[in-house]
């Protein structure tokens, strides 16, 4: 029988840290800002470095009584944030609630933007053409974008950042949101040694289901809450159906900062049916468009300011060009728009069929979720100089392991995760596959919080997510 493909054991360097400043910011905090210089490509230690950027916070404190000048600092255990996304850089540490909730618990975070990403390289249509003239040197350079080596990196700044400390205290923690629980599955399988535990927030990867596989179920979730969305506002049935035949009318709609407003980049932003508030902010975003439209008979700058900032994918190239590929799972994984080839089979998405003219349907327009489709990029005007990058990477088959099943199977580090019973965009069916795979799991699951549970109810998520670390069950 033939072994299954695991994730490659690359040699890693220790990152070497480029500079380092540190200050204080409100809310108690002390802020350091580090640059690191990584290799590029792990496999291929010559072919040039690229520079990661992070933030490590800790809270400022000032002793009642000052140590002794030569008693050692005992150093705070570290724990790493890792964004969800892919393709998103982290939250300033005094933006987000997660900060004080992990500095309270007695840690240091750091707060480490991915490759490609935030500050560390990010990467953009024009800094691609820099790289290479032709779109398959640029799809090379963003398959190396991918967690395995967000891992790499990962290991590679650790050994940096905690070199000299022994033990347990060489270890740090990880904490991922989303996507950034896929990179904790992915470090748990590839380089366990350097964890001391992993904490996951809705980002409990399906481990072993394709692409297609994952959109099948995404989009009967994304469906049932269309369903809701429409019971909740009756009205917006036929609203949506108004704003759509405006939109085929003008051939597309020209968006102030350039791209398109097309029927399909409109339907996009049901992408907000998996946070908390998304009901009503895609209901307020229809209503400035039919009122500007009943008042004035066009689309105002500020109805469509609103469509066209919803997602921000012109400045955040890596999670369009990259998503479906996150699925991609070692030799032979292809996702060829798994989204879109699912979606135009799938009863009220008739706006994702070729050439459909869907103002007139006689069923409910439903939208879509965390999906990515061809008409992106064309209406993204940063996404459309990237159109033939990204069908080679739809059709690219050659793809590394992500995960270590067998790792998983016989994990020693603690691993304690939140999940989310009606998470629109990670399955929780799939996500108990996943937990019940990895040893030494433990989770906390609920129906009362959706995807963005981490921000909108910090409190909650952390408070059980500690439980499971601290408590027991007889």
């Amino acid at each position: 029988m033939a072994t299954a493909a695991v994730p490659a054991k690359l040699p890693i360097p220790a990152a070497k840290q480029v500079s380092s400043r540190t200050f204080s910011v409100p809310g108690r905090l002390t802020q350091t800002e580090l640059w690191f210089e990584v290799p590029l490509d792990y496999a291929k230690p010559a072919a040039g470095t690229i520079k990661l950027f992070g933030r490590l916070v800790t809270r400022r404190e000032t002793p009642l009584v000052a140590a002794a000048a030569d008693a050692p600092a005992t150093p705070k255990p570290t724990i790493v944030y890792l964004q969800g996304g892919p393709g998103f850089g982290c939250a300033v540490p005094n933006a987000t609630p997660t900060t004080e909730q992990l500095l309270n618990r007695g840690y240091r975070a750091l707060y480490l933007d991915h490759r490609g990403v935030g500050l560390s390289t990010p990467v953009s249509l024009a800094m691609l053409k820099k790289v290479s003239a032709d779109a398959q040197g640029q799809a090379d350079y963003l398959r190396l974008m991918r967690q395995d080596n967000t891992v790499r990196d990962l290991e590679s700044v650790r050994q940096c950042l905690l070199e000299g400390l022994d033990g347990e205290h060489a270890k740090w923690s990880i904490i991922g949101q989303s996507y950034g629980g896929f990179v904790c599955l992915s470090y748990l399988s590839m380089h366990p040694e350097g964890l001391r535990e992993a904490f996951l927030t809705g980002g409990l990867a399906p481990i072993g289901r394709s692409a297609d596989e994952v959109y099948k179920t995404t989009f009967r979730r994304t469906a049932n809450r269309n369903k809701l969305y429409y019971k909740k506002f009756p009205e917006d049935v036929e609203r949506v159906k108004k704003l759509a035949a405006y939109i085929e009318s003008q051939g597309g709609v020209a968006l102030p900062a350039g791209g398109t407003l097309t029927v399909a980049r409109l339907m996009t932003i049901g992408i907000s049916f998996g946070m908390h508030d998304g009901f009503d902010s895609v209901h307020n975003a229809l209503l400035a468009l039919d009122a500007s439209l009943d008042n004035f008979g066009f689309f105002t700058r500020s109805s469509l300011s609103t469509i066209e900032n919803w997602s921000d994918f012109d400045n955040n190239i890596i999670y369009a060009i990259l998503h479906e590929i996150i699925y991609c799972d070692g030799p032979g994984s292809v996702s060829n728009w798994a989204a879109q080839r699912v979606g135009e089979t799938v009863e009220n998405f008739a706006w994702l069929r070729p050439g459909a003219k869907v103002s007139q349907s006689a069923e409910p327009l439903f939208f879509s979720g965390e999906m990515i489709f061809r008409d992106h990029f064309e209406s993204y005007p940063e996404l459309a100089g990237l159109r033939e990058v990204a069908e080679k990477l739809a059709t690219a088959s050659d793809w590394e392991p992500l995960y270590n099943p067998e790792q998983l199977r016989k994990n020693e580090v603690p691993a304690y995760c939140v999940s989310y019973v009606d998470d629109m965009f990670v399955d929780y069916g799939y996500a108990t596959d996943t937990a019940n795979l990895v040893k030494n799991s433990k989770v906390f699951a609920t129906n009362a919080l959706y995807h963005n549970g981490i921000r909108a109810g910090s409190a909650e998520v952390f408070k059980q997510l500690f439980n499971l670390r601290e408590d027991c069950l007889d």
